[in-house]
């Protein structure tokens, strides 16, 4: 008999995959996937033993009522002895010998004249200390809340605020009572005073919103959320419009998307919704922000291009968020295709294909074409059901925040997807700092819906502002209760972002005294590179660095710029930035000051092996700090007889002078860096030219300028490092 897919027998026996790979485990065949393949005969062989063990347990279980109707307990009875005797004193005595048993606990003795009382009572006393021990070895821990105040911590700890002040003055901080404390400081006022203290943030205080236990009769199977991730032009968008039916790709810029976009497709009598996000930034925003939205991460690879850096940036942040993985290998239609080439170079970064004895799920499709389409919704649909996704749709509504964007006629319209519970036109949300009362909801098409049940993206108008993307939405009681949620939310928030500020997560200082104080084991790093030679011969310098105390763990790698994609992964994943020979782009070092990471940019290789290793020995000595004056975009060129190049620029941020260092970036690479050869505005030579004006600007020595390069304009100081 031929051979078959484990999900393909299942469905003609009507059963679930699960109980037929179950099935075959027990009969000793290997099946790791319900898309393995195996021999019908042998399946249906193995099912059957199955069953038949199944019905032998069955009646193996029916001779269990036997020990309910145990005789031993109507032995206690010596009541049957008491008519035995006829005269008074028999009964008298038997009667008081029961009522002494009765105060003494224990069971009747044979021979009770020879037993003393202080026997029975000595295991008695023995037993409450032990109890009395462990009550005491349990103290709850004080809830402090990221970003208090100096009169909040005091108050919650039971101190005076001038205690507390005086206690952070011997600590070199100076602060007033109504200052926000960072959680380091907190920490140490009160490991001061021997007080356990557990600090809360609002994304931890989040997860409390769907704490309700659901009946497993309760709970409907929802709908999969799968999130379309890969390299750009390797056909996303295209791939989602062919499985949609839709034009969507027509309507985009460039035929690339600007938004994100939750979508829900028919197969069959299931449905899956798509979520087709630009890059990756979402998600990493998503996962940062804690919100578990994605169920499958399908990776789309083009078949003629293989495997690209942002493939691999894909497959890194789907494996940070631990979600399944499924490939779709796209384009297979081109003369030029190399489907097996994909799967070679994606099984050495450790995705093995099913038919090579692998675990993860490759399908070949072609968005052009659709060819293989349905094969890979109905591997979308197994992944599904092997993770038994479910939902209470008759619970309060709650979900997630999946775009949100200002629209001039309609004001905040903020993309739900539906998790939990049904939500209807009516009905008072908040989402963090952001609340509303739902005033008309549309599904994907735009059609016009009263009610969004589990799994459902929908589109709501109501939101007294826009929310941020990953933010968990509730509905609550009434609008009043909402409002006051989130002002509370809004509050704490602004608390936190300043006690963030003041305190990085991680950095080079912190690394050596952070390892002896048993706080970190390992140092996160996400490593930045312009040419790929150098990002190899760096990470091999990188491996050299001595790890004893602190490991390095190097959890992304990619040539280019410094974006904020780079940065939102790093705050998520408590690391730092290293970039040798590229520059952060203006989001992402707006980001990191936002979000506290440390970025560091050098162009000398030695200079990053030294600097971790000094920082895994605490030897950070004095070092140049470059400190950043002004940003000019050149906007366009001139060439002079005389001068050469003439670069015209708009100064962006902060201001340029004659006498700093210059550097020229070019789409996030350092091209070029020097002196200012001459600096004019209109005629006049300046000195200095300040944020939003005109100039025209020759670099000494250098004449190579394009339109859109960026000119950073910096100097250089000595600092002593100092660690804290």
């Amino acid at each position: 008999m031929a051979k078959k897919r484990v999900h393909e027998i299942a469905k003609a026996q009507g059963i679930a995959s699960k109980e037929l790979l179950a099935a075959l485990k027990a009969a000793g065949i290997e099946a790791k996937a319900a898309a393995s393949s195996v021999e019908e005969e042998q399946a249906l062989h193995a099912l059957s033993a199955a069953k038949a063990d199944g019905g032998g347990a069955a009646t193996a279980t029916k001779p269990k009522p036997k020990p309910k109707a145990e005789p031993k307990p109507a032995a206690p009875k010596p009541a049957a002895k008491k008519p035995a005797g006829g005269a008074k004193k028999r009964r008298v005595v038997i009667d008081s010998q029961a009522a002494r048993r009765d105060q003494m606990g224990g069971p009747p003795p044979q021979r009770p004249p020879r037993r003393r009382g202080g026997r029975r009572r000595r295991p008695m006393l023995e037993e409450p200390p032990p109890t009395k021990v462990e009550e005491a070895v349990e103290p709850e821990a004080t809830k402090v809340n990221s970003g208090a105040t100096v009169r909040e911590v005091a108050e919650l700890l039971g101190l005076g605020s001038a205690e507390v002040i005086k206690k952070l003055m011997t600590m070199g901080e100076m602060a007033t009572l109504t200052q926000t404390l960072t959680d380091e400081s907190i920490k140490a006022i009160a490991d001061e005073y021997d007080r356990k203290i557990e600090i809360v943030t609002a994304a931890e205080e989040e997860p409390e919103a769907p704490s309700y236990e659901d009946a497993e009769e309760s709970l409907e199977p929802r709908p999969p959320v799968v999130t379309i991730m890969g390299h750009v032009d390797h056909g996303k968008t295209s791939l989602l419009d062919a499985i949609r039916e839709t034009e969507v790709a027509a309507g985009e810029a460039g035929g690339i998307t600007q938004h994100i976009g939750a979508y829900q497709v028919h197969h069959g009598d299931k449905q899956i919704t798509f979520l087709d996000t630009p890059g990756h930034a979402a998600f990493t925003a998503m996962r940062a922000r804690g919100a578990s939205v994605t169920d499958i991460a399908v990776v789309v690879v083009a078949a003629d291009d293989g495997v690209m850096p942002q493939t691999k940036e894909a497959i890194d942040h789907a494996r940070a968020a631990d979600v399944p993985i499924l490939i779709a290998v796209n384009k297979v239609d081109k003369e030029d295709a190399q489907p097996d080439r994909v799967r070679n170079e994606l099984a050495s970064d450790g995705l093995t294909p099913e038919d090579w004895g692998g675990e993860t799920v490759y399908c070949d499709v072609s968005a052009k074409t659709r060819q293989g389409l349905d094969n890979l919704l109905d591997m979308l649909q197994l992944v599904a059901e092997l993770e038994e996704l479910g939902a209470n749709p008759a619970a309060p509504a709650s979900g997630a925040v999946v775009e949100s964007q200002l629209d001039p006629g309609r004001g905040p319209v903020v993309t739900i997807l539906v998790q939990r519970g049904t939500l209807a036109v009516g009905d008072a949300l908040v989402a963090g700092p952001v609340w509303g009362r739902v005033r008309a909801m549309h599904d994907f098409t735009g059609e016009r819906v009263e009610r969004a049940g589990p799994g459902m993206p929908v589109e709501v108008l109501g939101f007294d502002g826009v929310c941020e993307a990953g933010e968990h939405v509730r509905v609550v009681e009434n609008d009043r209760r909402a409002r006051q949620l989130a002002g509370e939310r809004a509050n704490r928030l602004k608390t936190e972002a300043l006690a963030r500020r003041q305190a990085r997560k991680v950095s080079l200082e912190e690394v050596f005294s952070r390892a002896q104080e048993g706080e970190i084991k390992e140092l996160n790093i996400v490593l930045k590179a312009d040419v790929a030679g150098s990002l190899e011969a760096l990470q091999d310098e990188i491996a050299k660095v001595p790890q004893e105390r602190v490991g390095i763990n190097v959890i992304h790698s990619q040539t280019g710029g410094i974006n904020e994609s780079d940065v939102m992964l790093a705050s998520a994943s408590d690391a730092i930035v290293i970039g040798f020979n590229v520059r952060p782009l203006a989001d992402a070092r707006r980001a990191g000051e936002r979000e506290g990471v440390d970025v560091r940019t050098y162009s000398v290789i030695y200079k990053v092996t030294e600097d971790l290793r000094n920082a895994m020995e605490g030897l950070l000595e004095a070092v140049e700090v470059e400190e950043t004056l002004g940003e000019a975009e050149v906007k366009q060129t001139f060439k002079a007889s005389r001068v050469g190049r003439i670069a015209g620029c708009v100064v962006n941020e902060g201001r340029v002078r004659r006498d700093a260092s210059v550097r020229l970036v070019r789409e996030g690479t350092v091209i070029w860096d020097g002196r200012v050869g001459s600096l004019r505005r209109f005629k006049d030579d300046v000195q200095e030219v300040e944020q939003g004006q005109e100039c025209g600007i020759v670099l000494e020595g250098y004449a190579d300028i394009k339109d859109g390069d960026v000119l950073e304009f910096f100097e250089t100081k000595q600092v002593e490092q100092t660690l804290e």
